[in-house]
């Protein structure tokens, strides 16, 4: 398997919680599963955060398949109305 170069973007609580708002991984990974179970393991607090992933500007779902160079959003509960 070929390594894939994600850019990740934090916003909210999430951003504050791991003290940054980007950065770019490099992963033998092909699914949203699969990032999210990294991204946990590598940052237990995301394991207490309730937060939906986008890739490329559209909601995901955790089976969906990641491709080099995806930009992927942790996005939190927004509030608003």
């Amino acid at each position: 398997m070929k390594k894939m170069i994600l850019k990740l973007k934090y916003f909210g609580m999430i951003a504050e919680a791991l003290s940054k708002e980007a950065e770019e991984i490099e992963l033998n990974i092909t699914s949203i599963q699969e990032l999210k179970d990294y991204l946990v393991n590598q940052n237990s607090v995301l394991d207490k955060l309730n937060f939906k992933i986008a890739v490329n500007h559209k909601l995901v779902d955790l089976d969906s398949k990641l491709n080099n160079n995806d930009e992927v959003a942790l996005l939190p509960p927004f509030a608003g109305g």
